[in-house]
């Protein structure tokens, strides 16, 4: 996989903490990606549980799915490749184990585009209405066209994914909000290992490989109460 060169200015550094807020109006915090199921079965019932959870599903499903794949899509938008561009995209939706979990990857990635074109990103008006949309896809352009260099922007992939699940935790375990922040430093130090594993990964080795993740997000569809949604 090539290296993507991609001068990171210091007005990029706005833009980066922009992308990775969770005040981003993308509905990330309508979900809880599998773990309210998690919780409903007591596999995740502490703070060690929870670390362990997010932990395990960010290496063995975020760094072998969406951060490399954001790798990907930077150069092909960087090419101005719009066919590779939804060629992996369509690869992410195809690789999410549940109705669920697909569900939640379009409709963030549709939010983002909403809100990329109001933003003055001409691209993201075709992802609108694309059956194609993906969360991983609109942050990569974001991050091509607010020129975020590739590992900052994975990094910031990977922090927001973990904050967004730190708390859905507070609400369901629950942590104390203390706790909750222990957890984001302790998954935040091992953010640029994470980042680093993933670029070395072929197109061959990517993918998915969570069972617990892919049963507890379909169970959840039919969960009789719930706090996220589905």
């Amino acid at each position: 996989m090539p290296t993507l060169t991609v001068n990171s200015p210091k007005k990029s550094v706005g833009h980066l903490l922009q992308i990775a807020s969770p005040t981003l109006p993308i509905g990330s915090y309508a979900y809880s990606t599998g773990l309210e199921y998690a919780v409903c079965s007591r596999w995740v019932c502490d703070q060690q549980s929870t670390h362990s959870w997010i932990s395990g599903v960010a290496l063995h499903s975020i760094c072998h799915l969406d951060v490399p794949v954001i790798s990907r899509l930077l150069y092909a938008w960087q090419e101005n490749d719009a066919a590779k561009v939804l060629e992996w995209s369509r690869f992410l939706v195809a690789s999410r184990e549940s109705a669920e979990l697909l569900a939640e990857d379009r409709q963030m990635g549709v939010a983002l585009a909403k809100l990329l074109y109001d933003l003055g990103i001409e691209p993201a008006r075709y992802w609108i209405n694309a059956p194609e949309a993906s969360w991983a896809t609109l942050f990569s352009l974001a991050a091509f066209k607010w020129e975020i260099c590739e590992h900052e922007a994975q990094q910031a992939y990977l922090w927001a994914w973990c904050e967004h699940q730190i708390s859905a935790a507070v609400k369901l375990v629950p942590l104390g909000q203390t706790s909750g922040q222990k957890i984001l430093l302790a998954l935040s130090e091992r953010i640029p290992e994470w980042v680093e594993y993933s670029s070395t990964l072929e197109d061959s080795d990517l993918g998915q490989g969570t069972p617990a993740l892919a049963i507890g997000s379909a169970l959840h569809e039919q969960q009789y109460s719930r706090l996220f949604r589905s």
